[in-house]
């Protein structure tokens, strides 16, 4: 007799799957609650990056460069506008430099960055579609910080094919280090070596 309550074998697999993405040192990346009300079967992971940081460093617990999430959606029934059972929806933030504010092509270029990453992951997609924010704020009062903060952030969603999600997974953490600046890996960045 089968257990009614445990998720189906496709949710099952899907999350293993994801489970089994081994990102690059620079980033560390972790299981988090996924909101429940979005399908009936969903779960999600975390990845940050510090650019600022090197590999085996520690990243700041408060606030990273970059982050994101990637939320595993899976509703048996399907629904029409994800065409198909599965939906990853992520979202990413970085900080921005000041150089890059109100560059009209940031936009453009943060899109690249996920499209990229899922062509060159191998992962096999359809209903892609999203938003680039670039977005300012400064804090008063009670929470008053030392500086502006300028970020760009990333929210998009797409629906997989077949239940290994591995390529989307790596693709996300590829996004997750094009954001926070980080070289290709195997390369050296010319602005964090020291002389």
């Amino acid at each position: 007799m089968s257990d009614s309550t445990a998720p189906p074998p496709p949710f099952q697999q899907a999350v293993a799957s994801l489970r089994a993405v081994r990102p690059r040192p620079e980033l560390r990346i972790s299981s988090v609650d996924a909101p429940p009300r979005l399908a009936p079967y969903t779960w999600a992971f975390s990845v940050e990056a510090d650019a600022d940081h090197d590999a085996g460093d520690e990243l700041d617990e408060l606030e990273p460069d970059t982050s994101g999430r990637l939320i595993l959606l899976h509703d048996p029934a399907g629904q029409d506008a994800w065409e198909g059972t599965f939906r990853l929806v992520c979202f990413v933030q970085a900080r921005l430099e000041p150089e890059q504010l109100g560059d009209e092509m940031l936009p453009v270029v943060g899109w690249s960055w996920l499209t990229e990453a899922l062509d060159g992951a191998g992962a096999e997609y359809a209903a892609l579609g999203g938003t680039v924010t670039q977005t300012s704020s400064v804090r008063f009062g009670d929470i008053a910080g030392q500086r502006r903060e300028d970020d760009v952030e990333l929210r998009a969603s797409w629906t997989p094919r077949g239940t290994d999600l591995r390529p989307h997974g790596e693709a996300f953490c590829a996004l997750v280090a094009s954001a926070a600046g980080l070289p290709p890996v195997g390369a050296t960045s010319l602005t964090r070596r020291s002389g």
